[in-house]
């Protein structure tokens, strides 16, 4: 992250010396790319968590069912206060505790692969929305692209959307090709 910070430092350093040595304006071309809205609008980032939800629903559905099983065993012992033999009532207490603690092992290793699978996604994400970053700035003649790090940038120098119709059609090339 420190990395980052420092090359958009210098890479804005750059231009505001650029700017300042005389250079009109009106002969730099300049985009900026909200990274953003790439992980939010592109087809691969919504196609990506739609196989997300698709790969881990089964182990969701299971987690769902035990929290019901617990619920469960959690009404019957208040509705049987009073009925349930002394014995009966330590037995369900313990497979309770013991279901509680299973649970919670099991939500816990479920978010540690959730997050994981999604961190190596979004980093094979971020390769592609670079490359055609890349590609596209290449092809459009542009001396400069900017994302992370921008506060304000007019609509004028933002090329998020030409970025996000490059990226639908290569998604599409991509679906196509397979």
């Amino acid at each position: 992250m420190t990395r980052i910070r420092g090359t958009m430092s210098r890479v804005l350093l750059a231009t505001v010396l650029v700017l300042a040595s005389g250079v009109a304006a009106a002969e730099i071309k300049i985009g900026v790319v909200s990274l953003p809205r790439l992980l939010k609008d592109s087809p691969q980032a919504l196609a990506f968590e739609r196989q997300l939800k698709e790969e881990f629903a089964p182990r969701e559905r299971t987690i769902r069912s035990r929290q019901e099983e617990l619920r469960g065993m959690q009404e019957r012992l208040q509705e049987s206060e009073g009925f349930m033999g002394e014995e009966e009532r330590r037995n369900v207490e313990r497979d309770f505790r013991e279901g509680q603690r299973e649970l919670s092992r099991t939500q816990n290793e479920y978010l540690e692969d959730l997050n994981l699978r999604r961190n190596e996604e979004l980093g094979q994400l971020q390769r592609v929305f670079f490359e055609e970053i890349e590609r596209y700035a290449a092809d459009q003649s542009f001396d400069l692209v900017m994302a992370d790090g921008i506060i304000y940038a007019s609509d004028s120098v933002d090329i998020t959307d030409k970025i996000i119709q490059s990226l639908q059609r290569r998604y599409q090339s991509d679906q196509g090709g397979q």
